[in-house]
């Protein structure tokens, strides 16, 4: 049996639905209901009912039809002008019948005389309205749809009931409200002065929308509404409302569904309306019905009459009357889905109303599901749209963002980089917190992995703030922003997750001085956006490009000559154009990293102002050019590190006015003597060579200041006493405090290479390891006279990666104290 409980559940289930079904939809169900009690009536008057009464056995049959004695008379004379012939009397037994012999007669001939229109009138009613009802409700628990169909209802109901909702359409109440009272304000100010001040500050109270930017007056007092836990509802309001049309809009499944379900009412109406008139006239109230019983009763035909012949015809009528009813509205809601295009569904007119104008238009069943609730009522979509906006989704996520993201606890975000600036490092949150602008004593904000980033007029409260970083972030500037920006932003750095375009607004930072981009596109070829974009920026004087290009572009070379430093990292991509490096004439710093260089370019050679070269990670095997460096006479740091150079040519000595060299990570195994005539140079990194021996000419070199042999074929025994014996001048080692490093693969054997002496004011640092750790293990060991000439004796400081062995310790102070 079904409980109560059951019941109730369906008819929940059904209510549930109610949002989805038009007027049509209802007027199919209480149309339903009615052809249902139709149904049931007619049923139970059949089964209650004598179905049919033979009382009347036929005493003459005439023409095969059962006939008075008086319609034998009126027959005959009509047919036969013999008077002498004789009429047909009865041939029938006169006898009562008994009442069993009645009831028998009665159940023969409703079963084999009865027309079956009239005997299964009823269940041909009931069949129809099953068929009609399964037809409404057929969308519903078709496992395709009604998945589909319960995720938007749970989702639209949450729509309609949450407090964001609310918030969202007061604003646009708001705001409508805020528009005409501006307007009037300002045409009160306009005729009751002709003072241009009145003037002016009349065209500063108009609204003029700015991409990004909220009105402050309607922010303020909403953006408390929500608490915590009411946000974090939203937000997934949100996300369900994304997930859902994601996999909605992908088919047409509901509208195919429906579509077909009112094809098959119109069908099964016009069948209805065609047969149903035509076997009505077939219920009659007598029924004539010839039986071969003669042997039982002795009477073979019978007079019948149906009882419920008029009250089935009255039934009947009224049904056809309440088919034709459902049939036309079927037709109509069919005529509606091919005439309307319900696949597209446009908030155009709610774009132009409410202040969400990037509300998407939707498509396919998530379309028509839209449709159909705009025919139950269109505020529906109109809450549920909301949550299709961007624009309320980021408003949305800024509250709750501002809710986690305190003052005190952005405060114990700042740090002091390593230029001694406040930095303020924002990695991966949704957007920019509002609290972030109370904090003026930022001067620098890094903003990294946050989708979407903007800057809005209160930006200019950061009094201090001269350098942003945004990493594969987005970022989007309003207009007063950009003015704070174009006056105060010194330093820029943005790095892109994919190969882009530079914003526009980076070409209106006027007073920009360092431009740090990676991963942008810059077009070889000059047009006419990046003439007005790239000659802006005046101040500019150091550009640094970390992306993969053939050539420098045009842009820098043309538009940029006064640039100072420029920095290209290729990324291993080829660098094949290289000549119009000739135009950037006042450039002091070049470097060219992981350009796939085997040859120092020619083009550098006419850059006379240069001061700085760094050639990194090229594919650099010979340095034979080098002796045309002597023609920049300000040449003073050179960089050639991380290549594959196997040997320093002799023409190095040209460069007197050199001061650093590097040449680390490179193949090389001898040092020309031509290099110490370099006697300026004061930096001078040789790690990471084939080295054997150090030169004792290097004693001329008597401005050195940092001396890096780390991780070269050097013998210990021979590097201690090239220091301790003097062999470097004696103004280098008398200030020199020596500091050893031990690795721990050549811990074993003592032949490690050593010595890395930290730079202080007025030292000299020799390396010969990979590097200090700061875990490292420092003992201090005193051994007067152990410097010799007669200078004063120094502590050696031992430094070990790990924790070494007493005898280790031990044969390396032996060694020392030896020499």
């Amino acid at each position: 049996m079904i409980t109560l409980t059951e019941l109730k559940c369906l008819a929940d289930a059904q209510s549930s639905y109610h949002i989805l079904k038009p007027w049509w939809d209802v007027f199919w169900y209480y149309i339903t209901l009615i052809m249902l009690l139709v149904a049931v009536l007619a049923g139970a008057l059949q089964l209650t009912q004598s179905r049919v009464l033979c009382c009347l056995p036929c005493k003459v049959e005439f023409d095969n039809h059962c006939a008075v004695p008086w319609d034998l008379l009126k027959a005959s004379a009509n047919t036969s002008s013999d008077p002498g012939t004789p009429l047909p009397l009865p041939l029938r037994i006169q006898n009562d019948l008994h009442r069993q012999q009645y009831s028998y007669i009665d159940a023969v001939c409703y079963e084999k005389q009865l027309h079956w229109f009239a005997k299964f009138f009823p269940y041909l009613v009931l069949l129809h309205t099953l068929i009609f009802a399964a037809c409404s409700n057929f969308w519903l628990h078709y496992p395709s749809t009604s998945s589909r169909l319960e995720h938007f209802v749970a989702i639209l109901h949450k729509c309609f009931d949450s407090p964001w909702t609310t918030r969202a359409l007061s604003e646009t109440v708001a705001e409508q409200s805020v528009r005409p009272l501006t307007l009037s304000k300002s045409k009160v100010l306009l005729s009751s002065s002709g003072c241009s001040a009145d003037v002016e500050s009349s065209k500063q109270s108009l609204p003029y929308p700015q991409p990004g930017l909220e009105s402050a007056g309607i922010e303020g007092p909403t953006s408390s509404v929500l608490d915590k836990k009411e946000g974090e509802q939203a937000k997934a309001i949100f996300e369900k409302v994304k997930r859902f049309r994601m996999h909605v809009e992908q088919k047409d499944v509901i509208y195919r569904v429906y579509l077909k379900q009112i094809i098959v009412k119109v069908v099964l109406f016009v069948l209805i309306i065609t047969y149903v008139p035509y076997f009505l006239s077939y219920i009659t109230l007598e029924i004539d019905c010839p039986v071969d019983v003669q042997a039982f009763t002795g009477y073979k035909r019978y007079q019948c009459v149906y009882s419920l012949a008029e009250i089935f015809k009255v039934l009947a009528s009224f049904y056809v009357i309440l088919v034709i009813l459902y049939g036309l509205t079927s037709s109509y809601s069919l005529w509606w889905m091919l005439r309307s295009s319900l696949k597209q569904y446009s908030f155009e007119a709610l774009r132009e109303k409410s202040n969400y104008s990037d509300i998407p238009d939707v498509k396919n069943d998530f379309a028509f599901i839209l449709h159909l609730a705009d025919q139950y009522d269109p505020l529906y979509s109109k809450r549920f749209s909301i949550f299709l906006s961007e624009v309320s989704e980021n408003k949305l996520k800024q509250i709750n963002l501002n809710n986690e993201w305190t003052v005190e606890k952005l405060k114990s975000k700042l740090v002091k980089n390593s230029q001694d600036k406040v930095e303020l490092r924002l990695f991966m949150l949704s957007g920019l917190p509002d609290n972030v602008f109370e904090l003026t004593e930022i001067e620098v904000l890094s903003l990294e992995l946050i989708p979407e980033v903007k800057l809005p007029s209160a930006v200019s409260q950061l009094v201090n703030l001269k350098e942003l970083h945004v990493y594969h972030s987005s970022l989007v500037v309003d207009h007063p922003a950009l003015g704070f920006l174009e006056e105060n932003l010194k330093i820029l750095r943005l790095k892109f997750t994919e190969m882009g375009k530079i914003p526009r607004w980076v070409f209106r930072l006027k007073n920009l001085k360092e431009l740090y981009l990676s991963g942008c596109v810059l077009p070889e070829q000059l047009s006419t956006v990046q003439l007005e974009g790239f000659q802006d920026l005046k101040s500019l004087r150091a550009l640094y490009l970390k992306s993969s290009l053939s050539r420098i572009p045009q842009v820098i070379t043309d538009l940029l000559p006064s640039l100072q430093k420029l920095s290209l990292d290729n990324e291993g991509s080829k660098l094949v154009v290289l000549n119009n490096l000739k135009k950037m004439v006042n450039l002091k710093s070049l470097e060219l990293i992981s350009c796939d260089l085997e040859r120092i370019p020619h083009s550098i050679f006419s850059l006379n102002n240069l001061h700085e070269l760094d050639l990194k990670e090229n594919n650099l095997k010979t340095v034979e050019e080098i002796i045309s460096f002597q023609h920049l006479q300000n040449l003073s740091c050179l960089k050639l590190w991380h290549n594959n150079i196997a040997y320093i040519p002799a023409q190095i000595g040209a460069l007197s006015n050199l001061e650093q060299l590097s040449l680390n990570h490179n193949n090389i195994e001898n040092l020309p003597l031509q290099l110490f005539l370099c006697t300026k140079l004061h930096y001078l990194d040789l790690s990471y060579n084939h080295l054997t021996f150090i030169p004792e000419e290097i004693q001329y070199l008597s401005n050195l200041q940092y001396f890096a042999v780390t991780n070269n074929n050097l013998s210990l025994s021979s590097q201690l006493t090239f220091l301790v014996s003097g062999q470097v001048g004696s103004d280098v080692t008398h200030s020199l405090n020596l500091v050893l490093l031990l690795d721990q693969q050549e811990r074993s054997t003592a032949n490690s290479p050593l010595l890395n002496v930290p730079q202080k004011q007025g030292e000299t640092a020799i390396t010969a390891t990979t590097g200090l750790e700061k875990s490292s293990e420092e003992r201090i060991v005193t051994r007067p006279g152990m410097i010799r000439g007669g200078r004063t004796p120094k502590d050696i400081k031992l430094f070990y990666r790990c924790p070494i062995h007493r005898g280790v310790e031990s044969q390396l102070l032996s060694e020392l104290c030896r020499i």
